[in-house]
């Protein structure tokens, strides 16, 4: 074990505690204030200037020490889920309806626990910026702090994220270059027809069975339209319609997920569903009013701040516990935005795979981060930015 994982090791059940605390008390996008105020009282306690109130409950503590020039972010995620803790663990959700099933508590109890060491103990020479971030779970807190000045306030040369990754083995660290995280976008489509009788259908437009052949056509968009050597996943959700057998509807409702790896594929497919979907309504007789919404861009990790990411896990935990070059996700991830603005890259941490607890999947009601992995994740963020800023 490195020297730097040992000090980080020593103080892990500070954190642990700290991470328990804050999963405890979930907040959902934009509501975390308690979560926003005991992070910024620990950065003040160590000497951090923060700023609060960055994408509303946002907030920035920066730490400069020396004459070094560079300037470095260091992004966590704070918000939780609306969902129903399962775990029956003794810290659970005191929420009812909200939990962190994804591991922000974890990312923001890690993120901490490098803070307090490069305060302390950090050997390094220039700007460093903590950004800990609301709203990630598809409220693009994000891109409400770079709306409020986030890097013309704090610019950083790069940033970095981390997110943890259930089903890889607790620990490892896995690096992409290029698109590593998908696009996605959020499609409601109201068909409307002429509701009627079940038992005279053709004195109706029925909007349940162009639903039906809408949801089956556009399965091949992604089979006959984009390249098969790209990334796409057109998915229907959900399809709601009537209420009753005997009577046909006046409109039915689809709800569709968008995703891809590629800018121009994404493109593509909001060219071709809408497309689609409105050919579909015509011949059957109905209208379609298509309601698209972006939602997060590609991410992509830009190859010199990759390669250095790499160099540093394999300093900290060696060769053997690195990925150099991961698969691409299919999940989405506002850190995307940040990319688009300064290069960087984001870095995957194994939550636990086969049998163990670690395995079971974010967004789940019986999921729990890795305590395990609190050392290891900030003694990678303490090595990174001393490497960064000399």
């Amino acid at each position: 074990m490195s020297p730097l994982l040992e000090k980080l090791h020593a103080q892990a059940d500070v954190f642990i505690g700290l991470r328990r605390d804050i999963h405890r008390h979930p907040e959902l996008a934009f509501d975390e204030h308690r979560t926003s105020a005991l992070v910024a009282e620990k950065l003040q306690s160590w000497g951090y200037a923060v700023e609060r109130g960055l994408g509303g409950t946002g907030l920035v503590g920066r730490l400069v020490r020396g004459d070094g020039k560079r300037q470095l972010g260091l992004r966590a995620d704070m918000d939780a889920l609306p969902i129903d803790e399962a775990t029956g663990l003794g810290y659970a959700s005191c929420h009812a309806g909200v939990m962190h099933a994804c591991g922000h508590d974890g990312h923001t109890a890690m993120l901490l626990a490098a803070a307090q060491y490069l305060a302390k103990q950090g050997q390094f020479s220039g700007a460093l910026n903590l950004i800990f971030q609301p709203a990630e779970e598809g409220g693009g807190g994000a891109l409400r702090m770079m709306e409020d000045g986030l890097f013309e306030k704090y610019p950083c040369d790069a940033v970095f994220a981390m997110h943890n990754m259930p089903g890889v083995p607790q620990g490892q660290l896995v690096l992409r270059e290029g698109a590593a995280m998908a696009s996605s976008d959020y499609v409601t489509v109201k068909l409307t027809g002429v509701g009627g009788h079940g038992a005279m259908p053709h004195r109706a437009a029925d909007p349940v069975v162009a639903a039906a052949s809408t949801v089956m056509a556009l399965q091949t968009i992604v089979s006959r339209n984009i390249d098969p050597l790209q990334m796409a996943v057109v998915t229907v959700g959900a399809l709601y319609a009537g209420k009753a057998n005997n009577v046909i509807p006046q409109a039915a409702t689809l709800e569709i997920s968008v995703r891809s790896l590629d800018r121009e594929v994404r493109t593509k497919l909001e060219e071709r569903i809408k497309a689609l979907i409105t050919a579909q309504a015509e011949s059957f007789g109905v209208t379609a009013q298509i309601d698209w919404r972006p939602g997060y861009a590609v991410l992509v990790n830009t190859p010199a701040e990759t390669a250095f990411a790499r160099e540093v896990a394999m300093e900290l935990v060696g060769v053997d516990r690195v990925t150099l070059q991961g698969p691409a996700v299919s999940g989405s991830e506002d850190f995307a935005f940040m990319l688009e603005r300064v290069p960087g890259s984001y870095v995957l941490i194994g939550n636990g795979d086969g049998d163990s607890a670690g395995a079971c999947m974010v967004h789940n009601p019986g999921y729990d981060f890795n305590d395990a992995n609190l050392p290891v994740g900030a003694a990678y963020w303490a090595l990174l930015a001393e490497r960064f800023l000399v």
